[in-house]
């Protein structure tokens, strides 16, 4: 048969009124149960890309079906009914969220300065930027899709001038320039090797500060001041079967620990000349890690000592000039099996505050992250922040700050969070801004 003619070929149906009884008789039964599953998982990060959609698909269509199929059996109609009520519910509360929020309270104000948002709608950011309800925001590609050098640098210098106006400290405008597989502000800025490529350097230290001098000069031409980079995880063996997301082989730096502390001191260093600050990622590692926590929980059963040689270069660049250190969702089960590290106060306060003496920043991974969103973004935020963590992160679906934001303003109000953490975090944030470039 020709191509032509099999284009050309009539779509196989069911036939005749057998057909169109058995269409009549499906159609009304297996929506209800399309619809109750993604009614249960509405305004879940999964779902962002169809999020312009989601009124029409799990609001209206189980109310149409229910008038359309006035005959429908009990079953169905309960499950149109369920899908119409979790889906609604959901609405409403997540729209009550927002507006207190938005009321911008003192409990409200005094947590959103440790909150960092990506965003898709400049006049919703630049309200809450005025309003003192975030800290700081992520660029991504969403940010830059379409647009010039000129245009992203004039808004992000619109945002600290709405600050400046308000009476507010400056936002922290971060970025995620690692190099290699992840340039996500290219091709506006210009894309380069992964650091990687740097350890056959001579000098692999003054090649990576090299490196970080040249990407953050760039990144400041634009108005990007903290960069979440360098990885610093070790490097893997392979990319395990479960890792859909992160790939650690192709991003970390080396599987020697040394190695990996020279170069990312030095690209450290090369950032701060340029007046950017750097992140080293993601604590507690994820070498040992056969999970993705951008779909799915993981434990590390290592026990601290076990663990010596992947904290080497978060111990010895931990307090480095112009860094921060970012949190993994990981569980260290040997000291908590419940949290992961991202919100644990055994690992946070404990290990790096009381053990390691760290005085530094700490922020989140994404807590849109399938390994912790499920737990409640909300009481997740909440418990970072009560843990001394001093930036949470809520990137790849920015309208789940309004449900972060109001979690952790309850729990300042009811004393999970207390005063004196949030002042310590403030000192911290307060130095780490104000750092002067090397």
């Amino acid at each position: 048969m020709s191509g032509l003619a099999f284009c050309r070929a009539p779509a196989w149906r069911w036939p005749g009124r057998a057909g169109a009884a058995l269409r009549a008789r499906l159609l009304p039964t297996l929506l209800p149960v399309l619809l109750l599953l993604p009614a249960w998982y509405y305004k879940h990060p999964l779902l962002f890309a169809w999020r312009h959609l989601e009124a029409a698909l799990w609001l209206i269509l189980p109310g149409v079906a229910l008038w359309r199929w006035r005959r429908l059996g009990w079953l169905p109609r309960i499950l149109l009914a369920a899908a119409l009520l979790l889906a609604g519910g959901q609405e409403i509360v997540w729209r009550w969220q927002r507006e207190a929020v938005l009321a911008a309270g003192p409990a409200m104000r005094a947590v959103g300065r440790h909150f960092v948002v990506g965003y898709t709608d400049f006049a919703e950011v630049a309200e809450l930027a005025e309003k003192g309800l975030i800290g700081g925001v992520y660029l991504t590609q969403r940010n830059i899709r379409g647009r010039d050098f000129a245009a992203v640098r004039d808004e992000i210098a619109a945002l600290q001038e709405r600050r400046r106006r308000a009476g507010l400290p400056p936002l922290l405008v971060t970025a995620d320039q690692e190099g290699g597989r992840i340039n996500h502000l290219s091709p506006l800025l210009d894309r380069q090797p992964p650091l990687s490529e740097l350890a056959q350097a001579d000098d692999p230290g003054a090649a990576a500060r090299r490196y970080g001098q040249r990407q953050g000069t760039a990144l400041a031409a634009l108005g990007v001041n903290l960069n979440f980079a360098p990885v610093v995880d070790l490097k893997p063996a392979e990319r395990t079967e479960d890792d859909l997301f992160s790939n650690i082989p192709a991003r970390a730096i080396s599987a020697e620990p040394e190695s990996v502390a020279v170069i990312a001191a030095g690209y450290l260093d090369g950032l701060q000349a340029a007046g950017v600050r750097g992140t080293l990622k993601h604590f507690p590692g994820l070498r040992r890690v056969d999970r993705d926590t951008h779909l799915l929980a993981a434990h590390l059963a290592a026990s601290p000592a076990e663990m010596a040689a992947d904290w080497l270069p978060f111990r010895a660049l931990a307090g480095h000039a112009g860094s921060a250190i970012m949190l993994g969702h990981v569980t260290l089960d040997a000291l908590d099996p419940e949290r992961a590290a991202s919100h644990s106060p055994a690992v946070v306060a404990g290990l790096l505050r009381r053990d390691w003496a760290y005085d530094g920043i700490l922020l989140t991974d994404d807590l849109n992250m399938g390994a912790v969103y499920n737990l409640g973004i909300g009481q997740v935020a909440a418990q970072a922040l009560a843990a001394s963590v001093d930036l949470a992160l809520v990137s790849y679906d920015p309208r789940q700050l309004y449900r972060a934001l109001y979690g952790a303003a309850t729990a300042l109000q009811d004393g999970r969070i207390t005063p004196a953490t949030l002042a310590e975090s403030e000192r911290r944030l307060a130095g780490f801004f104000v750092a002067e470039p090397r």
